[in-house]
């Protein structure tokens, strides 16, 4: 084998690589004549190669020392190649139909070769940003953070698996980190990486950085996020870390993948499709004023929370004699006590929602990295405006997530902000 230690790969070497791995080489015929190679990765980490032959393709994901969009200035471990690799793998087992299946993974090299998701596969963001509407949305990613959560908590598993599971990804502490600091740190405080749309929202940036009540809320949301290993999270489950057609939803890139709270990734899932839809006036042209698709994002958005409540309980029921040892039947062993538990849990775990979700729009809006949605809207101004309505709506719900006994209730605030 050639390749025995790290060297970031370009289109040439890359074909020498596969050509030296059989599992790679064998999706591809076993034959390189016609085989095409394209650099992809638009992303802020990773090369990404799509490499397709006359009979057949995969993607070639590589992870650099260094964090891409920045350089060298700003180093990154290539490790977390390796958790990516795991939750793909774990994930994929959980929850097939929406997780791209893993073909190889090489740890010296930082890469992992996988199923390549063909067109008319496109990011969901630039979907949204489109106006497409999907209408198996809700129902495909609740499906995907029910089983993925459910199965890899200690309502399915005993502490002993849990532990171990745990102690597996503790590793991946360098995104964590990263976590902690674009989402949890830097909008709060003056930091050299924080930007928005400016002179516009100037004020509002320094209102986030003085709000004493924002600030107590978030502390105890990074307790739980640093503290916290209720399940196996994707850790960056956002609209550009899902891949659709109208029949076809496929979550990848989880990298930042650890064992955290659940209520991380349902939050960053639906705080950016609240994100896309504030961003839907600047997208409003002649012709189209998009209303009609902001209702639609207002039902996916309930959707997605109701089914995902539906079948998380379902599972639950389901397993509520398993091996899980969260509750032990001998002790919550009549219907009225089951049923007391699942509510507190679920409850809870919506509060966390709204607040992980709420921290994570926040930070796309004054901190560091921001969204295409509101980006790609080129009048200033009229972005600002947008960003503006979300941040309140954000800063509402941060504080006061625990008043919020429903989903209709967050779709009612929504439309009272616009």
């Amino acid at each position: 084998m050639a390749f025995t230690e790290f060297r970031p790969l370009d289109e040439n070497s890359l074909i020498e690589y596969i050509k030296a791995t059989p599992s790679l080489f064998s999706k591809i015929g076993d034959s390189h004549d016609g085989l095409k190679i394209k650099e992809v990765g638009d992303g802020n980490l990773n090369f990404v190669y799509i490499v397709v032959a006359p009979s057949g393709s995969f993607v070639i994901k590589q992870a650099l020392p260094y964090i891409r969009c920045i350089g060298e200035s700003w180093p990154m471990t290539k490790e977390r190649a390796y958790f990516e690799a795991m939750a793909l793998k774990e994930h994929g087992v959980l929850c097939p139909r929406h997780v791209p299946e893993v073909y190889h993974f090489d740890r010296t090299m930082s890469l992992i070769g996988m199923r390549y998701l063909e067109p008319p596969h496109i990011i969901l963001r630039k979907g949204l940003i489109a106006g497409v509407e999907y209408p198996l949305l809700a129902e495909h990613m609740s499906e995907y953070m029910a089983r993925t959560l459910f199965y890899t908590s200690l309502l399915f598993r005993s502490t002993t698996e849990h532990k171990r599971a745990v102690a597996e990804f503790c590793g991946n502490v360098e995104l964590c980190r990263l976590t902690e600091q674009v989402v949890f740190s830097d909008p709060y405080k003056v930091s050299e990486y924080n930007h928005w749309t400016s002179p516009y929202l100037d004020r509002d940036a320094e209102a986030v950085r003085e709000d004493n009540v924002l600030k107590l809320e978030v502390a105890e949301l990074k307790s739980k996020f640093c503290e916290r290993a209720q399940a196996l999270i994707h850790g960056d489950l956002h609209t550009g870390s899902v891949m659709v057609t109208h029949d076809s939803t496929q979550v990848i890139d989880p990298e930042f993948a650890f064992y955290g709270p659940m209520g991380f990734d349902i939050g960053a899932f639906i705080g950016n499709l609240i994100l896309a839809f504030f961003a839907q006036d600047g997208h409003a042209g002649q012709g189209n004023d998009r209303k009609m698709y902001k209702e639609w994002l207002l039902k996916t958005i309930e959707d997605t929370w109701n089914l995902f409540h539906q079948k998380f309980t379902a599972l639950w029921d389901e397993n509520k004699n398993g091996s899980g040892e969260a509750y032990l039947p001998a002790i919550y062993n009549n219907p009225e006590l089951q049923k007391i538990v699942q509510e507190k849990y679920m409850k809870e775990l919506f509060h966390d929602t709204l607040g992980f979700g709420a921290a994570k729009m926040i930070r796309r809006i004054v901190g560091v990295a921001h969204v295409e949605d509101l980006e790609s809207i080129k009048e200033a101004s009229v972005r600002a405006d947008c960003e503006r309505r979300a941040l309140e709506l954000a800063k509402t719900l941060l504080k006061k997530r625990r008043e919020f006994v429903s989903i209709s209730g967050v779709i009612s605030a929504m439309k009272q902000v616009q």
